[in-house]
């Protein structure tokens, strides 16, 4: 039988608790959250062809929570996470703004449809944060050599 007690590591709850508190884990959550909102929005009225871009939003950003809560990045080395991050949350932001401009200009279809094309520009806004976040992050870990400061070229 196995030793058990020999070596610790934290459980997933524990994990996606400690998570959760940091600012990356708490927009990953908001994202999915409002996703699943908007979903709830878009299938219970009248315009639910539309929830195709919420799924799709909500899934990724349920495999990058997961993937960035359990380290995964760290042992899976032949893909740039915080590149393809970058484009997950891109491509969220401006299919979502976009889908919800049409949604809010196209007309009152119904209320369910405002709701969510309106939820859905506040998810533009959360994962145009995120990018933006995502922007910084790529920026500060991006090395600049010095240049000479003698006269000599």
């Amino acid at each position: 039988m196995a030793d058990t007690t020999a070596s610790f590591s934290p459980s997933c709850v524990e994990r996606l608790k400690s998570y959760v508190n940091t600012p990356k884990g708490f927009t990953l959550a908001a994202e999915i959250l409002v996703s699943f909102i908007i979903i709830i929005c878009y299938a219970s009225s009248w315009c639910g062809g539309f929830t195709t871009l919420p799924i799709c939003k909500m899934t990724f950003a349920t495999i990058f929570f997961i993937i960035f809560m359990m380290d995964l990045d760290k042992q899976f080395l032949g893909v740039n996470w915080v590149w393809t991050d970058l484009f997950r949350a891109a491509v969220g932001a401006i299919f979502y703004i976009i889908t919800s401009l049409i949604n809010l200009i196209g007309g009152s279809r119904d209320g369910a449809c405002m709701a969510g094309a309106v939820l859905g520009l506040f998810a533009g806004l959360i994962f145009a944060y995120d990018t933006y976040t995502i922007y910084l992050q790529i920026q500060s870990t991006r090395q600049h050599p010095a240049a000479p400061t003698d006269g000599k070229v």
